[in-house]
């Protein structure tokens, strides 16, 4: 492991997040920006589409469109890092989120708010494949869990602070939380532009030219990294998808409580998930990645498969806790090994938009298997293969090596 020395003393020091780069804070600061807008947009959209006359599968439609879009343009997003440069893709993909938005604000019809909205999920993929790109450049190897869980800290604290200034400016206009978001974006997108445009460490353009580039062939060839995309691909369908798709519903028809009770539960996962990013980061840093992939699988996997079967309000937010628990202890750990896999001295941008693709694709495919399940046999059924698609990453992973460098073991 290696320590930091102060000078004048014979103490040693662990490395930590005092030791990262200025560039780390102002990725981890953009992250938090664009997550807290999301949530202020995410209580208007479903009633801002259903006051145009549309049904609910149409105001819902509007939603998927933003992760299909995503989804179908990662590929092109990794070439134009690969083309261009993470900072350059950055900048503009926030930029493309901030016009989308803005635009929703003045749509007239459904079928421009879809079309708006859909454009927005082009510059969302290009934000973070040239994102996760630069954090993986930037961090040093030995930080990189660390690096991981503070970047997904701050999306978390976004997601969760989001919805409530949302649902305060909603009660003043539809149409204001998405200027409000627009206009954060800009700031955010200005504040890339403005922090990392004479970085030396984020690689000038003419730098970045001379970096090798790794292709997608060469990372499917390593079974971490295909273990990578299975676990990454569960916890989109287990976590980003059935999670905020099926709990409300099940709460509610299920286990008969209140409306309100949903969005507890919701909120117990993401405190969970918050409260161990940064230590799982540090642990997998230190220990390595794979143990704490296989435990994340296993406690996420095993408590999301269990909630189906709670009878009981109590028993279900103690499940949603130890998965929130399970997925913040995973999610650091798969993060930093697909880092280790790219390695800062190449640049893998097609490799980062396959890896954010699995997950996209698990949370559009869960929530459609998950409720046609619930509808055709049972929420306990549905749960239960929601749960299995988390451990189909565990077989993958069990039999894949250890990515963290043996500088750092």
């Amino acid at each position: 492991m290696s320590t930091t020395s102060v000078p004048g003393e014979n103490t040693t020091r662990e490395p930590g997040l005092r030791d990262f780069p200025r560039e780390i804070w102002v990725l981890v600061a953009g992250g938090f920006i664009v997550a807290i807008g999301m949530g202020i947009v995410s209580p208007a959209l479903p009633a801002f589409a259903t006051s145009f006359g549309v049904g609910v599968t149409a105001a819902s439609f509007i939603i998927s469109a933003f992760a299909l879009m995503r989804l179908l343009f990662a590929p092109v997003s990794g070439r134009l890092v690969t083309a261009l440069g993470e900072r350059r893709i950055y900048s503009l993909g926030i930029t493309i989120v901030g016009v989308s938005s803005t635009a929703c604000a003045f749509a007239d019809s459904y079928s421009q708010l879809l079309l708006f909205r859909a454009l927005g999920g082009i510059g969302s993929t290009m934000f973070t494949v040239s994102g996760v790109g630069l954090l993986i450049r930037l961090a040093p190897a030995n930080l990189r869990g660390r690096a991981s869980g503070l970047w997904a800290t701050s999306f978390l604290l976004g997601n969760i602070s989001g919805p409530i200034v949302g649902g305060l400016v909603v009660g003043y206009s539809l149409r204001l939380p998405f200027i409000t978001y627009g206009v954060a974006l800009f700031v955010a997108a200005f504040l890339g532009w403005f922090l990392l445009r004479k970085s030396t460490l984020a690689a000038p353009a003419q730098h970045d030219d001379e970096l090798p580039k790794m292709t997608l062939g060469e990372a499917l060839r390593d079974r971490a990294y295909v273990a990578a995309l299975l676990s990454n691909f569960g916890n989109g369908w287990a976590v980003l998808g059935v999670r905020l798709a099926l709990v409300p519903l099940f709460v509610v028809e299920a286990l008969k409580a209140p409306e309100s009770m949903s969005g507890v539960a919701l909120s117990v996962f993401a405190a969970a998930n918050a409260g161990v990013l940064l230590l799982s980061g540090r642990v997998a840093d230190k220990l390595g990645r794979k143990p704490m992939v296989l435990t994340g699988l296993v406690v996420a996997g095993a408590a999301t498969a269990a909630m189906g079967l709670t009878t009981s309000v109590a028993a279900f937010l103690v499940l949603s806790a130890v998965a929130g628990m399970g997925a913040g202890v995973l999610n650091p750990a798969q993060n930093a090994a697909v880092a280790d896999v790219i390695g800062s001295k190449r640049r893998g941008g097609p490799v980062l938009a396959t890896f954010q693709q699995a997950a996209d694709l698990g949370q559009i495919v869960g929530p459609l298997a998950a409720g046609a399940l619930a509808d055709m046999v049972s929420y306990q059924m549905a749960f239960a293969v929601t749960g299995s698609a988390m451990l189909l990453g565990l077989l993958a992973w069990i039999g894949a090596p250890e990515t963290r460098p043996r500088a750092n073991r």
